[in-house]
């Protein structure tokens, strides 16, 4: 039996896990003397005095909420297994630009991991001491990426652990397995279990007895038990288990020894724990991470609401940078509704899909999933927003939009991002080292849909419409807006809007304007906002960026960061304005792929004229879902496929003798519509096919170069004629 608060419960742990991440990132790698003498206890956040932003990429986040869904793509099951584990890390890590530090081949732990299964070692052997020794294999990742295996199995402490063990053994070994283990453990069991003391019990019964990890803990616990003062008690830890005695850049058994030791002397108190973690030292975001996720599972949203205000600065969001390009750009709820329908079906439970499955729904206390106030002289001071029960057709909760001093040149605006948000973000992620690689969620062509209800104590009419913002050939956003409508108190509405042609340019936000007049105020209601339908977009180089090409000057650069770069060479990016096609499609070893678009879209086609200059095969794809799982019509010298791709192998559905001549240009479009298939060459159908397995139902296109270079000139993506 599930719990009954199983969703609150899990959200808890995913906002624990970000908030802690967030709340050490900034000074991760410091030491304990460091933090006391330049920032002191760490009891909120510190990203301002540091000058960096708050909500980033960090591979604790990307990795957490991203190999679990392992369990989606191989069919939701107890029996997961590391190989297929290790295929998922295949299909949704970028070499070199997502997710790690890749730091090389013995050095960074992830890294050699992932160049053992690019070499064709499965896992568990990709991560195991007899291939990569004890150093290597002993540091902390396999601890950083486990929560949502324990938030996948509530109650269930031994799936927990053994899920874990699968997980972690892709890239880890020995006592990072069993520290694993024990987070994934005390995780799982925190859902029905709210003694500290027991859950700790109940995990290190699954691990030997005789690790090192075990003795640790009855170490810490016995310290504990005799030593009020934390200060004191981490002194300890550090002389008996601190970095100077396991080696590596960063060692599974201190840090590991930092979570337990913070749990125990932070008296179940949210804020008290994680001052304790991150003041600690060490690896303070990936140990905050999991001391937040435990403690949100443990004791729910009311542990984390007491105290100082964590969730408004955040408002959900997260950043999970991947060859999904189209999940890149997330929030708290909609990671938990993953997570909990993953332990739905564990459980053989339906899924949950609130309001009809609307992207955004705020159907969770106090979410408001990205959505906050533009940040304008317009704007400014005019909004707060609130998450408020009541005011849905089909839920249970609503987003309060409360507006006052509304007035000429002064509105209400309230937005969330649907892509990169900014170029100033997009820079600040570059200089960090960790790229916010994102398609835009929101396409021209797609049609938005949200119901806005004016509260009835409003005292008079107000005006209530859609926007997007967008960028353009200065990389600086631009507003389109939906036809106003007038909402009269107690009045709702569907609003309904065809998104207009942004000429190229990546859609950055989504929002909600309300208006009024003589400096009212009033309240709107929002139950949802979502979207659907195929793109009608064309993918060129904007014309802002070809007339730049030609006179040498600076253009626009963020239209082209809307693809997800799956390429091994970096000169496609870096030259993208030098060539006259506006992609070139290098690729130097095996198979490389420029994909955009999400996993909503569906039955659709794309078109694109491609010119092989030299290369071995090439083409384009519809569905791709990543790096390994996707459709193609693939081209060679002597045949045209349409192929299934999965794993790095390609399933054969239909192919013809003939194929393409170097130095010539093709217009290849490729249409999918529910299982069918149907490749067109120049106009002509030239191959139809069925999948009998219908593997993909669902996500954006690739352009495909397999050693060699293809010329690509024009790309649109169109609904079905």
């Amino acid at each position: 039996m599930l719990p009954t608060d199983y969703l609150e419960r899990v959200y808890a742990g995913v906002l624990g896990k970000i908030i802690g991440v967030y709340l050490g990132r900034p000074f991760e790698g410091w030491s304990y003397e460091a933090i006391m003498e330049n920032l002191g206890e760490i009891n909120y956040y510190v990203h301002d005095k540091l000058n960096m932003p708050l909500i980033v990429t960090d591979d604790d986040i990307c990795g957490t909420f991203t190999f679990i869904r392992a369990l989606e793509d191989y069919g939701i099951t107890r029996d997961i297994t590391p190989a297929q584990i290790g295929h998922t890390w295949l299909n949704y890590i970028i070499e070199e630009q997502t997710i790690f530090w890749w730091g090389g081949m013995g050095n960074s732990t992830e890294h050699t991991a992932y160049l053992r299964l690019k070499a064709g070692i499965e896992a568990p052997r990709s991560g195991s001491i007899a291939l990569n020794g004890k150093v290597v294999a002993e540091q902390i990742g396999a601890q950083i990426f486990i929560d949502g295996w324990g938030l996948v199995a509530p109650g269930d402490p031994e799936l927990a652990a053994d899920f874990a063990r699968k997980a972690g053994s892709v890239s880890h070994d020995g006592e990072a397995i069993y520290g694993a283990q024990v987070i994934a453990a005390m995780e799982a069991q925190a859902f029905v279990e709210r003694d500290l003391n027991k859950l700790i019990d109940t995990a290190v019964a699954l691990i030997p007895k005789d690790s090192v990890i075990a003795y640790m803990i009855n170490d810490i616990r016995e310290w504990h038990a005799k030593e009020p003062d934390w200060r004191a008690a981490r002194q300890q830890l550090a002389e008996r288990y601190g970095y100077d005695k396991y080696g590596g850049n960063c060692h599974m058994v201190p840090n590991h020894g930092l979570i337990l030791f913070s749990l125990l002397y932070g008296d179940d108190d949210f804020q008290k724990s994680l001052m304790i973690v991150n003041t600690s030292g060490w690896d303070t975001d990936c140990n905050s991470g999991n001391v937040g996720c435990l403690l949100g599972i443990k004791n729910g949203l009311a542990t984390i609401d007491q105290g100082p205000d964590w969730r408004s600065p955040v408002a959900d969001r997260l950043y999970l940078p991947t060859a999904d390009g189209g999940r890149s750009i997330s929030d708290a709820v909609a990671e938990t509704y993953h997570l909990v329908n993953m332990g739905r079906a564990l459980q053989g439970q339906a899924p949950l899909q609130p309001k009809g499955g609307a992207r955004f729904h705020f159907d969770l206390p106090g979410s408001v999933q990205g959505f906050v106030s533009e940040d304008s002289a317009a704007v400014r001071g005019i909004v707060t927003l609130e998450n408020v029960a009541g005011f849905s057709e089909s839920g249970s909760r609503s987003l309060a939009i409360h507006c006052q001093g509304l007035a000429a040149g002064r509105v209400a605006r309230i937005e969330t991002p649907t892509f990169i948000p900014s170029r100033e973000i997009a820079r600040s992620f570059e200089k960090r080292g960790y790229r916010l690689l994102a398609s835009p969620t929101l396409y021209s062509g797609q049609t938005v849909r949200a119901r806005v209800v004016a509260a009835d104590a409003n005292s008079d009419t107000l005006t209530v419409s859609l926007y997007a913002k967008h960028f353009n050939g200065t990389d600086d956003l631009s507003s389109l807006q939906s036809d106003p409508r007038e909402l009269t108190p107690g009045q709702s509405a569907v609003l309904t809007w065809r998104v207009p042609d942004t000429h190229c340019y990546p859609i950055a936000q989504i929002g909600v304007q309300v208006t009024g007049n003589g400096g009212q105020a009033g309240t709107v209601l929002l139950d949802y906002l979502t979207w659907d339908g195929a793109p009608d977009v064309v993918l060129d180089r904007p014309a802002e960026r070809e007339l730049n090409r030609t006179t040498g000057t600076p253009g626009p650069m963020l239209w082209k960061a809307a693809w997800i770069d799956g390429f091994d060479s970096r000169e496609r990016l870096v030259d993208l304005d030098y060539w006259p096609e506006s992609y070139r499609l290098i690729q130097n070893r095996g198979r490389g792929l420029l994909m955009q678009g999400t996993r909503e879209w569906t039955d659709y086609q794309v078109t694109a004229r491609l010119t092989p200059h030299m290369c071995q095969t090439g083409g384009i794809g519809v569905r791709a879902q990543g790096m390994t799982r996707y459709y193609a019509l693939l081209l060679d010298q002597e045949k045209t496929r349409l192929v299934r791709a999965f794993e790095g192998q390609d399933s054969v559905l239909a192919e013809i003798p003939g194929g393409w001549k170097f130095g010539h240009t093709y217009e290849l479009n490729l249409k999918v519509q529910g299982n069918r298939l149907t490749a067109s060459i120049n106009g002509q159908v030239v191959l139809t096919a069925a999948d009998p397995d219908a593997a993909y139902s669902g996500g954006g296109i690739a352009l495909i170069s397999e050693v060699g270079r293809i010329g690509c000139e024009h790309v649109e993506v169109r609904p079905l004629s």
